[in-house]
């Protein structure tokens, strides 16, 4: 029998994990993006000023959520590894650890949004009738961010022990109830922008309890009062993932704030196609990201593991998988383009704007993809400063520098806004490629370096 024979259950083994693991994932986006429609489309049934208040923020808010998600990153690959070791008392006391930085950092957000609220839609260019209420949308949202916070770590910590299916079922749950309050506030007690605002917070808040007692009812990750204690050498291991996560989040965001300003400049009719186009592309992601966390915990496993082979397998299959779910994606995204704006939109020129937008980046989703995967390796591998490098000069070298040229010096519109959006996500795609070979061939397996 030959090498590729003998391997062939192997490989079965590892594709029907990684798949088991990215459904519930693939599910619960594809669930929350289309939640996320309808919140775009019941608002966007108030009118065009109503989604310019709404979309103003969604840059700011990527940037605070930017910082929660870097800890969950860490949280997944650390947890994930401890579970391939079977280290049930690392596993708490990362637990313990994640938790005390969620409530400080909850409590940071907290604070720095409410305060900030007032300014921030000013700062994002938006025109003066849109303002007011942009802000009270981001101050009401701001009021949830620890229960938001532990949302993402809870559930991070959950995933990390292969189980995708639970936070998949609570974060459905609260996009549901999120649909239902924005009909109840929005329409029936007629508050609005502001009613959109109050079923965000309420369906957050409720989501993160749910998420924080279903993890602390698991025996594997149950930390007691101990495990809270500051540890130097654990929050060390977090900090060698999180921060270069978090700048990557960061550096991008700040990027997509500022690539929104530009674009909020252009016109309420430009930055609501803009807006909503870059709402109905999200949905088109979900493969990826889907892939991309079962990725990263199957990889943390392995290492936990020692497992080389399998290292090397879930490397193999993850590229190949995301690379061509993302190219279907992108085919169904052109065909489509059109009658998805329609369904955000009741202004026909919002509609072909944006459709137009969204048949140009079509044909750049398995470039996206194998930019996410590659991601998803080196965060399961606890290297992020790779990444952090990679982003940074791709988004501010290209994407904003080249954006500013065209909308600030050249005056041109936002087809090639456009096109400076999918060179920045090209090139991104290309460098972490090559990085991932140089990574291969350098690289000993079994040692997580933070300094890659």
């Amino acid at each position: 029998m030959s090498n590729t024979d003998r391997n062939k259950p192997e490989y079965r083994a590892i594709l029907r994990s990684m798949i088991m693991l990215a459904i519930p994932t693939m599910i619960e986006h594809i669930m929350s993006t289309l939640m996320q429609y309808v919140d775009t489309a019941m608002v966007g049934r108030l009118g065009e000023k109503a989604t310019a208040s709404v979309s103003t923020t969604t840059t700011i808010s990527w940037l605070v959520s930017s910082i929660p998600w870097a800890v969950s990153t860490a949280t997944l690959a650390l947890v994930s590894k401890a579970n391939g070791e079977k280290n049930v008392p690392k596993m708490k006391r990362l637990t313990g650890q994640s938790m005390t930085l969620t409530l400080i950092l909850g409590m940071i957000l907290t604070g720095i949004c409410v305060i900030l609220s007032p300014y921030i839609p000013v700062w994002m260019g938006a025109e003066e009738a849109v303002q007011g209420p942009a802000s009270e949308y981001f101050f009401i949202q701001s009021l949830s961010m620890i229960p938001r916070t532990a949302m993402y770590t809870c559930g991070a910590a959950i995933r990390a022990t292969k189980d995708t299916r639970v936070p998949m079922r609570i974060n459905l749950t609260a996009n549901l109830l999120n649909v239902v309050l924005n009909y109840v506030f929005i329409y029936a007690l007629h508050m609005g922008v502001r009613g959109a605002a109050f079923a965000t917070a309420i369906s957050y808040t409720i989501g993160g309890i749910v998420m924080y007692a279903v993890m602390m009812r698991r025996d594997e990750l149950k930390y007691s009062h101990t495990d809270i204690r500051p540890d130097t050498k654990l929050l060390k291991e977090f900090g060698g993932i999180a921060v270069p996560a978090m700048g990557t989040s960061v550096t991008s965001c700040l990027g997509y704030v500022f690539f929104a300003g530009m674009v909020s400049g252009m016109g309420t009719v430009t930055f609501a196609a803009h807006s909503i186009a870059v709402t109905a592309e999200e949905l088109f992601y979900i493969p990826g990201y889907g892939l991309r966390t079962a990725t990263s915990a199957l990889i943390g496993n392995a290492l936990g593991e020692r497992d080389e082979r399998k290292l090397h397998i879930t490397e193999y299959l993850s590229i190949q998988m995301t690379v061509l779910m993302m190219f279907l994606s992108g085919v169904v995204l052109f065909f489509v383009a059109y009658p998805l704006m329609r369904v955000f939109t009741i202004s026909a020129d919002v509609a072909s704007l944006g459709a137009q937008m969204l048949k140009l980046v079509a044909f750049t989703e398995p470039f996206f993809g194998l930019m996410i995967v590659i991601e998803g390796i080196f965060y399961g591998k606890g290297k992020a400063k790779g990444i952090f490098v990679v982003e940074t000069a791709s988004m501010w070298g290209i994407r904003i520098l080249s954006t500013f040229l065209c909308v600030k010096v050249w005056g041109l519109g936002l087809k090639e806004v456009w096109y400076c959006m999918i060179a920045d996500n090209i090139c991104k795609a290309l460098c972490l490629t090559l990085l991932y070979v140089r990574d291969r061939k350098r690289a000993k397996w079994i040692i997580i370096d933070n300094n890659s």
